[in-house]
């Protein structure tokens, strides 16, 4: 706990009305009980005093002591114990993930889309303060999972996404327009799509150059990842002898994936191996950190409660022994 401040200070000013009861005290204890003459008092001097004459104050001190409580609850009190970084309005990012047929590759390990679902959700653990969503995408595309604080629903969507849940093809506009709806009546501070692909765009109705000027428009930035090896890379392919691994040449539309970076103020990444992979997810990471504030505040907590009822035990105590220790003393 780092101390306590008070919401109303301005209620310590009631601990006044403790000087006025003091005085009335004292004074009638002066004035109570009753006189008579003696032509000495030396006999009386010698008879031994209760305890109940040294304790007859104990009531009042506590009557006192339940109004300062009292002031103290009224004041509010507050603890502050818990100090966190939390920023002011945060990043809103799209991951958009190419899960075609030709992400089974496997010059990733062990394939291109699992190795881009396994880096992915590094990447989502480490951004707890973000809205992060997900939109797949083949020969159409499709929102898996809005934008959501709720990470570990998240991750597990992101788990269950497979190639073969859409129609095959690569329609990167349909992808990233789909990004774009999810994101163009965002408030955030930053709005930014990482759309992930191996191939060419070959489908889907609207163009990709079209989206980027879409995502310019409404303010989003768009990294760009390109998924897969230099030349060849090792393909499982059904034949009529069952499944066997055939190199297929890598196509990937680099021009096409920098000039949609480039439109929306982004940036174009070339991934050959999960270890490059990782990589431009960290960069990604760091450049999108530095664009936001970050704050640091404390975590108060009302702490008036244990005032008000210790006030409420006091004041059952001093009225009890008022009535029982203490009826016949003044």
């Amino acid at each position: 706990m780092n101390g306590i401040s008070f919401k109303n200070p301005e209620f310590f000013w009631l601990l006044l009305v403790m000087v006025p009861m003091i005085v009335w005290y004292v004074l009638r204890q002066g004035k109570n009980g009753a006189s008579i003459q003696f032509s000495s008092v030396g006999g009386f001097l010698k008879i031994p005093k209760s305890w109940k004459y040294y304790f007859r104050h104990v009531v009042f001190l506590l009557q006192l002591l339940c109004i300062a409580l009292l002031v103290v609850a009224l004041a509010r009190p507050q603890s502050s114990n818990s100090w966190q970084n939390q920023t002011t309005e945060g990043i809103d990012i799209v991951i958009a993930v190419d899960i075609s047929s030709s992400m089974l590759a496997r010059d990733f390990q062990p394939d291109r889309l699992e190795a881009a679902k396994e880096v992915a959700t590094q990447f989502i653990t480490g951004r707890p303060n973000d809205r992060i969503g997900l939109v797949v995408f083949s020969g159409e595309s499709f929102t898996q999972c809005p934008l959501t604080t709720d990470h570990a629903v998240l991750i597990n969507l992101f788990k269950g996404i497979e190639s073969g849940m859409l129609e095959d093809g690569t329609a990167i506009g349909n992808g990233l327009a789909t990004s774009i709806s999810r994101l163009k009546d965002s408030k955030a501070q930053s709005r930014v799509v990482i759309l992930l692909t191996d191939g060419e765009n070959n489908r889907g109705e609207i163009a990709p150059a079209t989206a980027a000027e879409m995502a310019k428009t409404f303010g989003i930035r768009v990294y760009t990842i390109g998924v897969g090896t230099i030349g060849m890379a090792p393909y499982p392919m059904q034949t009529p002898f069952g499944v066997q691994i055939r190199d297929v040449e890598v196509k990937i539309d680099e021009q096409l994936l920098q000039r949609i970076a480039d439109t929306t103020g982004g940036k174009y990444f070339r991934a050959t191996n999960n270890d490059k992979l990782v990589e431009i997810y960290k960069e990604i990471d760091q450049m999108e950190k530095s664009k936001i504030e970050v704050k640091q505040y404390s975590k108060k907590e009302e702490e008036f409660m244990k005032y008000a009822s210790a006030a409420g035990i006091l004041l059952i105590i001093g009225l009890f022994l008022k009535t029982t220790v203490f009826r016949n003393i003044p």
